[in-house]
Formats: C-alpha cells, structure tokens, sequence
C-alpha cells in the first residue's frame, strides 16, 4: 500500500513554497527533492510508503495556513462525489439568511450553531427552526436565493470531477428551494434535501416541512444508495461536509472529507480542510493545475 502526503492552500491567497515543502519532508523523513507539484505555490505532495506522523509534519509547518493530509494512491480518483451543500457548495445557511432577512437571526442561530455542533438532533432542530417560518413570504426566499454565493472552487471541483467520469450529488439538509438551482448552477446531477411545506395559497411557508426529513442517516443512505447504484464500492466514493450531520456519510466514504468543519468533524473524519477552497478535494485524488476546470 502506497500514500501521498498531499499539502495545500487557497489558490486565492497561495503560501506552500519550496521551503516549507522540505520542512514537510523532512518531517516526514523524506528528501526534499522527492515532492510533486499539482499546482504551483497551491498544492504538492509526497510520495509515502507507510503511514506519517502528521502531527509533526504540521508542526514543521507552523501557522502557514497549510493544509496536510495524508491518503492512500491506490483507486485515487473517486468516481462518487456526495456533498452538503450549505456552508460547503455555497457560503450561506439559508435558514441563518432567512432569518436575518425577517429579524429573527439570533434564535435561529442558535438552533443551527447547537445541530452543528451535534448537541441537538437534527430533525428536531430543523423543524423548531422552520416553525420559527411560519408565514414567511415566498418573496423573502426569492431575496435569499438571489443572495447566495457559491464557494471558492466548487464550480472546478463539480466540472472537473464530472468530466474525468465522477457522478456528483448535493445531498442538504437545507432545502429544495434553494438546492435545485444551485445543483444547476454548479452541474451536479442530483440533489437529495427537505422541502418545505407552501401555503394553498402559494404565496407563503406554512412553518412545516414535507416528511420524510432528509437528516445524517438519509446522507449515508443517499451515498451507499448512489455507489451501489453505479456499482461502485464506498472505496471509489467522496463525501465531503462540515457539519455534524455529515458524520456518517463522512465514515463511510473512500475519502470522507471535512472542509471548514466544525471542531467535532475535523476530529472525526478520516480527511480535513482548514485552508485550501473546495480545489483541495481535487488535489487530494491528485488532479494537477493542468487537469482542473477553472471557475
């Protein structure tokens, strides 16, 4: 079994120079001269035969805001990308926008900050902050939605997995709303999210979702359910999220990635970004600047 300690940044604000590469491999035990540049000044790696210690190479690369993983080479390229949308694909949480939006950001804030973190059940925690909806105009949600700002990279990360053959599928917590145009935008080609419950009316939210909810075990389902559905084995999948309702599709994924996460993700999963924009996730399956699909 083989690895590659993959080293990365922000292609915005780029900081991985040649020294701090041999301060990496020579943490790691390893000539300078043996790293492989994917994107100059953004992202390199080094070849491994056994497992580092990655404690020390971070250590080596002190408050450079470098992010340092460590995967296995072998099946690399992930055919399955599954992601949270929100605060992953895009940079809002739509319900937080929403509620600023009417006044009521603090006690949504609240709610959201505790289901991320994992302290409430998320089911539970959706529905107390939609009720909080009720009677919330359509034509607030269209103001929300004209306001969403898509992460750095994902358009590159969705193109350029799409077109080396990868499926790729937003699977939210959040809601259809918002999601279908955004997984058009991006170019995924699926979405799987809660949908919330419109007035007869049609002008207004009645504070209810539409059951089933989609919550942390509907994402692992959602992922186990797409891998088996393009035979694929969860090794040849990608999952990648921030919160504590990504956990579980995050454990079971080939390469379960945490980007941005919350402290209780980051510690949990198998992957982490900290730094690096969603091109990171590229980097990781070893795409070069040459095979990326620029925003």
């Amino acid at each position: 079994m083989s690895f590659a300690l993959v080293l990365s940044t922000a292609p915005t604000t780029p900081a991985l120079t040649a020294d701090l590469v041999a301060a990496a491999a020579a943490a790691a035990g390893l000539p300078a001269d043996a790293a492989r540049w994917l994107f100059p000044d953004v992202a390199a790696e080094l070849p491994v035969a056994a497992a580092v210690d990655l404690a020390a190479v971070r250590a080596a690369l002190g408050n450079a805001p470098i992010d340092a993983n460590l995967v296995e080479t072998d099946g690399r390229r992930k055919r399955l990308l599954v992601a949270d949308m929100e605060s992953t694909l895009i940079e809002n949480e739509m319900l937080d926008d929403l509620a600023a939006e009417i006044g009521i950001g603090p006690q949504i804030a609240a709610i959201t900050e505790k289901s991320m973190r994992g302290e409430v059940d998320f089911a539970q925690s959706v529905r107390e902050r939609v009720a909080l909806l009720t009677d919330l105009p359509l034509s607030i949600m269209e103001t929300c939605a004209a306001r969403i700002r898509v992460m750095p990279g994902a358009k590159s990360l969705i193109a350029t997995m799409a077109a080396h053959g990868a499926r790729c599928v937003i699977a939210t917590g959040g809601f259809g709303y918002f999601a279908h145009p955004v997984a058009d935008d991006l170019g995924c080609h699926e979405v799987h999210c809660n949908h919330l419950e419109v007035a007869a009316d049609g002008t207004r939210l009645t504070g209810r979702l539409i059951d089933p909810i989609f919550d942390r075990a509907a994402k692992r389902h959602t992922l186990e359910g797409a891998a088996a559905d393009l035979g694929l084995p969860l090794s040849a999948t990608l999952a990648v999220g921030d919160g504590a309702n990504d956990l579980d599709m995050l454990s079971v994924a080939g390469f379960g990635v945490a980007f941005r996460a919350k402290p209780i993700v980051s510690a949990a999963a198998k992957l982490a970004l900290s730094h690096s924009d969603l091109t990171g996730l590229l980097f990781l399956q070893g795409y070069t600047a040459s095979d990326i699909t620029r925003d």
